[in-house]
C-alpha cells in the first residue's frame, strides 16, 4: 500500500474512533488540548500557511466530536495557541504542550487528542516528518506510546 493511502486510511480510522467516543469527549480539558494539538501540528514546520488554517477551520466546522463545543470558542482557542507558536516557537511549544497535558487524566481524551493530531496532520495527504515529530512529542506529554498511533 502506498504511503499516501496508508496516511488516508490511518486518518480515516482515527476519525471513526473519535466519533465512537463522542459522548465521552465533552470536557474543557479535551477542548483545550485538542485545539492546542491542532495549532501544534499546523505550526510544526515553523510557518502557518492559509491552507493549514483552512484545514483546522474545516475540522472545527465539520468534525462530529468537536461539535460538542461552540465553533467560535474553538477557533479562538486555536488562534491563541497559534499566536504563541508563531511569536516564539520554542517558548510557545512549552505552553501548548501544557495545554495538551490537560487531557492526561482521562486516557480516552488523551488518545482522542493524539487522534485529532493525526487527522489534522494527514488532512493534506502528507503527514510529514515535522508533523509526526510534534504528535509523537504530544504522545510523550500524555504518557501514550507513539507506536500505538503508528508514530
Amino acid at each position: 500500500m502506498a504511503l499516501w493511502d496508508r496516511v488516508k486510511e490511518s486518518a480515516s480510522q482515527m476519525q471513526t474512533q473519535l466519533v465512537a467516543k463522542k459522548n465521552d469527549l465533552k470536557s474543557g480539558a479535551f477542548r483545550d488540548a485538542s485545539m492546542a494539538m491542532c495549532a501544534l501540528v499546523a505550526a510544526a514546520d515553523g510557518t502557518v500557511d492559509p491552507s493549514e488554517r483552512q484545514r483546522v477551520a474545516q475540522l472545527i466546522a465539520t468534525n462530529e466530536v468537536l461539535q460538542n463545543f461552540p465553533a467560535d470558542d474553538l477557533r479562538r482557542r486555536f488562534e491563541e495557541n497559534l499566536n504563541k507558536l508563531t511569536t516564539d516557537f520554542a517558548f510557545g511549544k512549552v505552553s501548548v504542550l501544557q495545554e495538551i497535558a490537560k487531557a492526561k487524566k482521562k486516557p480516552a481524551e488523551a488518545r482522542a487528542v493524539i487522534q485529532i493530531g493525526v487527522v489534522i496532520g494527514g488532512a493534506d495527504g502528507d503527514f510529514d516528518k515535522t508533523e509526526q515529530a510534534v504528535v509523537r512529542e504530544a504522545c510523550y506529554t500524555l504518557d501514550l506510546p507513539p507506536h500505538e498511533f503508528d508514530l
